[in-house]
């Protein structure tokens, strides 16, 4: 039995859950599981729904939209595993545990590629059997950099580019390519603490917790709608290199939940925030 996940969002009115159910049951199929939201605010409504059997993904689509408010989003798609390519720079915590995550069929994921401006990491992608693109930025101006970086992408249908500590800025034309499709990790220091080395300045400062945060990636630098955050507490005797080791740490963990939520199709994105279900 095939299974299906439908997300809509539109204005709320009277109804919408009934006019949906009803669709959803003359259709064959059947809603395993359901979540709803209503921003009352604005008035919005947000659902997204598990459904199994058999579907004519078009016929429900007009379905729907006869039904529902004009501005309803309509998103309806089998349940199958995301295409993604990798970007990353030197680290290797947040890249090699995604790898590991995929090796283990613990991610609802493809990794297609892995695309680097150094080759430092080149050895645990082959590891992995996962193509490798060493793409060097030393010469090149930013523009030039990005554009050997997207005649690599447009050979692969993917679904999402996932910056796993990539340690470079996207342009905002780069950025136009993958609306929404561009998931990144960075420490919750920003922006108090800018540069190559901020849980040194963290320590310098004597931070007492360390968070990071995933986020989609927008042409304002780090203040793309927020998909997941955590912290932990540290303290006094805490060195930078255990600041940064337990930084680390907490990216790792953000990134991988981060990604579960992305690849179950459990998000809207929705005035520069999520909804998450």
């Amino acid at each position: 039995m095939n299974r299906y996940i439908l997300k809509i969002d539109c204005s709320d009115e009277a109804g919408l859950i009934y006019k949906i159910s009803k669709i959803v049951y003359e259709n064959g199929l059947n809603i395993e599981k359901n979540s709803e939201f209503v921003d009352n605010e604005n008035k919005k409504f947000f659902l997204r729904a598990l459904l199994s059997g058999e579907v004519i993904t078009e016929k429900i689509k007009e379905a729907l939209k006869k039904e529902l408010p004009k501005d309803a989003n309509i998103f309806l798609t089998k349940k199958r595993k995301k295409k993604i390519v990798l970007m990353a720079t030197k680290e290797s915590h947040c890249l090699g545990e995604i790898l590991l995550k995929h090796c283990s069929k613990e991610i609802n994921a493809e990794i297609l590629a892995v695309i680097s401006n150094y080759d430092n990491l080149k050895n645990l992608s082959e590891k992995f059997k996962i193509p490798y693109f060493y793409i060097s930025h030393e010469g090149l101006g930013r523009r030039e950099h990005e554009e050997k970086i997207l005649n690599i992408l447009k050979d692969y249908d993917l679904d999402f580019i996932v910056l796993a500590k990539y340690m470079r800025i996207l342009s905002s034309e780069f950025v136009k390519h993958y609306e929404e499709k561009i998931i990144n990790i960075h420490h919750s220091f920003l922006p108090a603490f800018i540069g190559a080395n901020p849980y040194k300045q963290a320590y310098e400062r004597g931070v007492k917790i360390i968070g990071a945060t995933a986020h989609f990636v927008n042409n304002n630098l780090d203040e793309g709608p927020i998909i997941m955050q955590d912290v932990i507490h540290v303290n006094h005797e805490y060195t930078w290199k255990d600041m940064q080791k337990a930084g680390r740490n907490v990216e790792k963990v953000v990134l991988s939940t981060a990604l579960d939520l992305v690849f179950e199709d459990r998000i809207f994105v929705y005035a520069n925030k999520t909804i998450i279900f």
